[in-house]
């Protein structure tokens, strides 16, 4: 399918089997939208002090949301640094409805950003890597080169060099990350780009960083860009 090859750039979704694309394909099979159906509820639910939900702000998401998971990570000159979908949705909780944060990985912030990257499926990549955020963009894809942990390995040496080749039973793929948040068969629940980050760390016995670091949003950042032009498939099925 033309619509996950861009350029070369290819997304995770050609790496699956025929049988794990069909899943993703069907709306009513994929597992992946229980947490967007859960992130529906949460939208119209009013919480903290404000008596406030998402939607008395933002109404319909399926208008308002539109493309906004493509741009993220963004640079925010107020925290002076990139912001991620995860740290926009709970910083919205915390200064504008007077809501507790949801902890990373959490149920609900993993339903809440399912649902709203789920609005701007099909739409492509494109976050801005200029002004402010190159630094940011720098950083990351040193993070991505860099040789790491007990195996001595970095984040190209998979996913570029030896994308497409086989470990053990699996293909590796570019480690796109167009269909976050997703779900991943082997956890047999909903996951964000950080925690693959994290297991990715552990996989190469590297002291992973914690989920919230501004190493992850670097890293984040270039990755998305790397992917620029796929197509969002949030809630993506891998392996």
């Amino acid at each position: 399918d033309q619509r996950y090859d861009v350029e070369g750039r290819k997304s995770g979704y050609l790496y699956m089997g025929e049988s794990t694309r069909a899943l993703q394909d069907d709306d009513f099979q994929n597992p992946g939208f229980f947490a967007v159906e859960r992130g529906r509820q949460i939208w119209d639910t009013v919480e903290g002090t404000e008596g406030l939900s998402c939607a008395s702000c933002h109404e319909d998401a399926a208008a308002t949301m539109r493309g906004v998971a493509t741009r993220y990570p963004v640079y925010d000159s107020d925290r002076g640094g990139l912001v991620d979908l995860d740290l926009q949705i709970n910083d919205m909780r915390t200064r504008l409805m007077g809501a507790a944060p949801y902890p990373y990985e959490s149920e609900d912030l993993l339903a809440l950003g399912a649902f709203v990257a789920f609005q701007s499926r099909g739409m492509p990549i494109d976050v801005q890597i200029d002004g402010p955020a190159r630094p940011h963009f720098k950083a990351g894809r040193a993070f991505y080169f860099r040789r790491r942990g007990q195996l001595d390995l970095s984040c190209s040496q998979c996913h570029d060099d030896r994308s497409g080749m086989r470990l053990r039973g699996d293909v590796i793929s570019q480690g796109q990350v167009n269909g976050f948040p997703l779900y991943r068969l082997l956890w047999r629940q909903v996951a964000s780009r950080l925690r693959m980050f994290e297991w990715c760390n552990q996989s190469i016995r590297a002291e992973p960083f914690p989920l919230d670091s501004a190493e992850y949003r670097d890293l984040e950042v270039y990755v998305a860009w790397r992917g620029r032009g796929l197509p969002i498939e949030a809630p993506a099925i891998r392996r």
